[in-house]
């Protein structure tokens, strides 16, 4: 069984519960919020998201709290 699909990517996990349009927004959140983010401290593309609103830049070693999913 394949764990990933092309329209939902990552959300593929799911199979064919919770319907397409739920499974396809989740897959565009998911996507923005593992992807590295521009520290607003150093401006470098070096904050990654550790827990729900709390982020650490690798660059200046700060750890701070922002937004949930990605930082503006």
């Amino acid at each position: 069984m394949p764990t990933k699909t092309k329209k939902v990517k990552a959300a593929g996990r799911f199979g064919c519960r919770y319907g397409k349009k739920v499974r396809t927004k989740l897959a565009a959140v998911e996507s923005i919020q593992r992807k590295k983010q521009k520290c607003p401290f150093c401006g470098k593309l070096q904050a990654k998201r550790l827990s729900k609103g709390i982020w650490h830049c690798k660059k200046c070693d700060k750890k701070f709290a922002s937004n949930t999913y990605h930082l503006d």
